[in-house]
């Protein structure tokens, strides 16, 4: 089952475990520039607000109602990164799709788990997921964009633009896997918790930002692909989401410059001796939402210039979650 429950989606398997359960939420976070520099991690900046679609069926566009699942609000001058956690470190595969393109392989949908290439990220290892897997240790940022004028990867790869929005896709461990990885593990500290216009809005590749996709270390047969749920998630621009729920949506964040010049922190995080996925060969043909712009003639996109950052600060996997959405509470007391 689903539940949302603080502006986060709540995975339970009860069935499989008591233990079962996984949470997925969104972070606001700076749009980093576009300009093929790796930057390092940046700040979350507050959960995006996210709603029950059922709620506000009669302001729907009969597509969105028959899809169901829930809708967020996101500025083009942001960009979104997915925040993982299990509960009670119980292990999870999970599925990340934008437009039904897999964010790590960038092969289309389909509801089970494929190892080469690997498609999903493995929880308590992945805390958060940034962007679409270019290359080893390199991700390219998850920005909002219109449907219908190119610079989606839906688009980019598949010629059409037909779903836009976010997919995810949960698979528990199996339980009698989890069990016997219990009695493995003679201390339990790697198991603690871890704490309107009508147009279409789909996820782009924008700027390129250093981070990991860990490889997973328990192979394919360790997940239990007879239980598992799946949630689409739709994106809405700032007018969309004021007509269909009545609620203004949160401010636009500050721009990456803006918040560098504050003195505000950057991040680096290590996962230790955990191997990485190698990156989607398919995210090769694509191009960032400035490359498009560019070649469209349109004009450079706003705050794009390159930034120096100079403070930046080493995250372990130990509270490393608290750290990066705490940077939220300093942009806000400034």
């Amino acid at each position: 089952m689903i539940i949302l429950e603080n502006d986060t989606l709540d995975f339970r398997f009860p069935e499989v475990h008591e233990d079962a359960r996984c949470s997925i939420g969104f972070q606001r976070t700076l749009r980093i520039p576009d300009d093929d520099t790796d930057y390092p991690l940046p700040p979350g900046l507050g959960p995006f607000p996210l709603r029950h679609l059922d709620d506000h069926a009669a302001r729907l566009p009969d597509a969105w109602h028959r899809r169901g699942g829930v809708i967020l609000p996101m500025h083009q001058a942001e960009a979104m990164w997915i925040d993982l956690s299990s509960e009670c470190g119980y292990p999870f595969a999970v599925k990340i799709a934008t437009g039904k393109i897999c964010a790590l392989s960038g092969d289309a949908w389909v509801n089970h788990l494929n190892r080469d290439p690997q498609d999903y990220v493995v929880l308590p290892e992945q805390p958060w997921l940034d962007g679409y897997c270019v290359e080893r240790g390199v991700i390219r940022q998850f920005v909002a964009m219109p449907l219908g004028e190119g610079y989606t990867v839906e688009e980019q790869l598949s010629g059409v633009a037909a779903h836009g929005g976010l997919q995810v896709g949960a698979y528990p461990m199996k339980a009698e896997r989890y069990g016997a990885l219990l009695q493995e593990q003679s201390s339990m500290h790697y198991f603690g918790r871890m704490e309107a216009p009508r147009a279409d809005m789909g996820l782009a590749p924008g700027g390129r930002m250093r981070q990991e996709i860990y490889d997973d270390p328990y192979g394919l047969d360790a997940w239990d692909q007879r239980h598992s749920s799946r949630c689409f998630i739709t994106v809405a621009n700032s007018m969309q989401w004021m007509a269909m729920t009545g609620e203004p949506p949160p401010l636009s964040p500050p721009t990456a410059r803006t918040y560098t010049e504050m003195g505000l922190p950057w991040f680096e995080y290590y996962g230790g001796d955990a191997g990485a996925v190698a990156g989607a060969g398919k995210f090769k043909t694509i191009s960032s939402v400035a490359k498009i712009a560019g070649a469209k003639g349109n004009p450079p996109l706003p705050d794009n210039e390159p930034i120096d950052v100079s403070h930046t600060v080493k995250l372990g996997r130990r509270g490393a979650r608290q750290v990066r959405e705490g940077a939220f509470t300093e942009v806000a007391g400034r």
